[in-house]
């Protein structure tokens, strides 16, 4: 078969499509406060979005994602590149403070090849940058600063296309990249994605910080076949009407999005870690 691009055959077109459509369901946290790094993160991102004409999400105005951009300047401007994950807000406090700084690893060696970076982002009263890239993230305080800051918290999009549906828009929050970012970052000896009784896949995170003895789990995507897809409902009752059309089928009362600890689901997510303690 001639494989050329300008000599390609009728019969080389085709179709693809997915077979495991999905629910996400973003769960309840705290009241979100936007900490001192995010205001400053933003302000900058602001900054550097206005002294292009080539970014591709233009035009404004613009929500700030926590999508691990980072902003390099060359002798031709401002250019935002992106790492490898991003650092949903909300997805934070199941990180590993050892894999984040290997992400702040990658980000300083990004920043060393434009030297004109750092000095940049001063200019613009952005002076936390050459800090936070020569400090080691240990602490959950330290995975917050770099979370809210220009090297995570950084890419400007537009409403729709940060958390717009179809057929108005598609945003990043309604198709799953954030939630295959957090299989990336978490502790290893967690199990994200696990399996229902029909081998059909399920994510679960925490609810409790790491080390309480607390097995349970809040359900935050389900296949829409999977018996688990109805622990999507919060236990209020209340529905996104986003995806009510979607439940609607599944589920006819809430079930409630945290399993018990001795719920399968939730014996796979921590069968990798050692029993606490007696």
């Amino acid at each position: 078969m001639n494989t050329t691009a300008g000599n390609q055959s009728a019969a080389d077109t085709h179709t693809e499509h997915e077979n495991h459509p999905w629910t996400i369901s973003v769960a309840d946290h705290p009241k979100r406060v936007d900490s001192p790094q995010y205001k400053d993160s933003r302000a900058l991102m602001l900054k550097l979005v206005e002294t292009t004409d080539d970014w591709t999400f233009a035009p404004g105005p613009y929500q700030d994602h926590h999508g691990g951009g980072v902003w390099v300047k060359d002798q031709g401007g401002w250019i935002c590149l992106f790492l490898p994950l991003g650092i949903e807000w909300s997805a934070q406090f199941c990180a590993d403070p050892a894999k984040v700084d290997q992400i702040r690893l990658l980000a300083a060696r990004v920043i060393a090849a434009f030297p004109d970076t750092l000095p940049g982002y001063a200019e613009f009263g952005y002076q936390d940058g050459e800090r936070l890239l020569n400090t080691r993230i240990e602490t959950a305080e330290q995975v917050s600063e770099w979370t809210d800051s220009i090297f995570n918290a950084s890419v400007p999009l537009p409403a729709g296309i940060h958390s717009g549906v179809l057929p108005t828009a598609a945003g990043y929050h309604h198709y799953p990249k954030p939630i295959v970012d957090i299989d990336h970052f978490r502790f290893d000896d967690f199990n994200l994605f696990v399996e229902d009784d029909q081998g059909l896949s399920v994510a679960v995170v925490p609810v409790a910080p790491r080390g309480s003895g607390d097995g349970r789990v809040r359900v935050l995507a389900a296949h829409p076949s999977s018996r688990y897809a109805k622990h999507l409902v919060p236990p209020s009752g209340g529905v996104h009407p986003e995806t009510a059309r979607d439940i609607e089928s599944l589920a006819t009362e809430p079930a409630g999005a945290v399993l018990p600890a001795r719920d399968p689901l939730a014996e796979q997510a921590f069968r990798l870690q050692q029993p606490m303690p007696a």
